[in-house]
């Protein structure tokens, strides 16, 4: 058998799961995203010039990535800080508190929105206290709030495992050097420790944003007054049978992920290419 047939038949499985579970459905995505419209009638692309005009999808795309890049950006600092503790102290409960920041992988989106309400929901913990203090009953589950809340809480132990690894592979050398030289914790900080870890940055902040963009369990759960992307898809689909829209709305959701890792991988290099 030559090596080149050999290759081929290596690489054979990765190339049918690829074509069946990216390709095919990619490929029928963009049919049915295509189906409200005909060359002939010059209505070829009807599905996505409605996409692109209507105000509903535009503001649920708006919001989407407004709540995307803030729950990145503020799991990015979060997680820096824990990250800097725990990688850097050894103390009595470094392990539990370790265990219990990483304790959301565990749970699906859907337990995590069940989780808000209990906090911030009309019979949670924080409705209970503000009535017991005469100032109201005070909710924020059921908004863009609660979402944000939920979003974070299962996004730092993502953000937090790829931070805490980079930062104990950090060389404590240009930190000691630094240091004798006179630079104050705050220099060496913003100078030499915050660089070295742009990539973790970047990697673990474009899988972060990509996950809030699409995520769907907690937007479900708490979907009183929220209309994030996942959730117009999913009312598109099943309430107005509106099929052709939902391809649209799903391709379009699936391309700015793409792009924001792409820019991530060109950015970053094979680092943020290895962790997305």
């Amino acid at each position: 058998m030559s090596n080149a047939r050999f290759s081929f038949l290596l690489i054979l499985p990765a190339l049918i799961i690829c074509a069946a579970f990216l390709i095919l459905p990619l490929a029928q995505l963009i049919l049915v995203s295509l189906e409200k419209g005909s060359i002939a009638d010059g209505t070829f692309a009807a599905t996505y010039r409605e996409m692109l005009t209507t105000p509903r999808y535009l503001s649920s795309l708006l919001g989407t990535v407004i709540l995307s890049v803030s729950v990145t950006l503020v799991t990015l600092a979060i997680s820096t800080l824990c990250g800097l503790l725990l990688a850097r102290n050894r103390f009595v409960g470094r392990e539990l508190l370790t265990a219990l920041l990483t304790f959301p992988l565990v749970f699906p989106g859907v337990v995590v929105g069940f989780m808000v309400i209990m906090l911030g929901g009309r019979q949670g913990l924080l409705a209970y206290t503000t009535m017991a203090l005469d100032a109201g009953r005070v909710t924020f589950a059921y908004s863009m709030t609660g979402l944000f809340v939920g979003y974070l809480y299962f996004s730092i132990p993502r953000v937090l495992l790829t931070v805490m690894a980079a930062i104990e592979k950090l060389d404590g050398a240009l930190e000691e050097a630094a240091r004798s030289l006179g630079a104050s914790p705050l220099t060496v900080l913003k100078d030499i420790i915050l660089p070295a870890l742009m990539p973790a940055f970047l990697a673990s902040g474009a899988v972060c944003f990509a996950t809030a963009m699409g995520a769907f369990g907690t937007a479900f759960t708490l979907a009183t007054d929220i209309d994030v992307l996942p959730m117009v898809i999913y009312t598109e689909f099943t309430l107005n049978a509106n099929i052709a829209m939902a391809a649209a709305l799903s391709l379009l959701l699936g391309v700015i992920t793409w792009i924001m890792l792409s820019i991530a991988r060109a950015v970053g290099g094979t680092s943020v290419a290895a962790a997305a």
